[in-house]
């Protein structure tokens, strides 16, 4: 059975796994059109979850960052000006898309709340029946 402390452990997980998600969206967002030093275009980075049973309960399952991945790919623009042109003159650009960037920070920063919100109201909840037990 949860106890009050479960469902605060559960809200804040849920905040640190957002938190993860739109740390790793700044970065994409930041590194848009950047190169690494040995000129490879930045990749763009994913967090992956996990999914893992609470010890105390293995009806309760919390989610965790398992890891920070990049994901391979890159578009080609052409740019023969650029530095880092081919032969060709196109350029390796990050496969990054602001706009869709944008699209996951706003559903990320929404799910942050919405824990949020759980968080603070079971921290209501807890404080409203310690005051009764006074």
């Amino acid at each position: 059975m949860m106890d009050i402390f479960d469902a605060l452990d559960l809200s804040a997980y849920g905040m640190y796994a957002q938190r993860v998600r739109m740390n790793t969206i700044a970065s994409n967002l930041a590194n848009y059109e950047a190169y690494k030093s040995d000129g490879t275009p930045f990749q763009r980075l994913v967090p992956l979850f996990q999914a893992v049973e609470n010890p105390k309960d293995s009806s309760e399952v919390y989610v965790v960052v398992k890891e920070i991945r990049e994901l391979p790919g890159f578009k080609l623009i052409y740019d023969p000006d650029n530095p880092n042109a081919d032969e060709k003159g196109y350029v390796r650009l990050p496969d990054i898309e602001p706009v869709k960037e944008m699209v996951d920070m706003i559903t990320a920063v929404r799910s942050y709340e919405a824990n949020l919100k759980a968080f603070t109201l079971t921290k209501e909840i807890f404080e409203r029946t310690f005051e009764a037990w006074k």
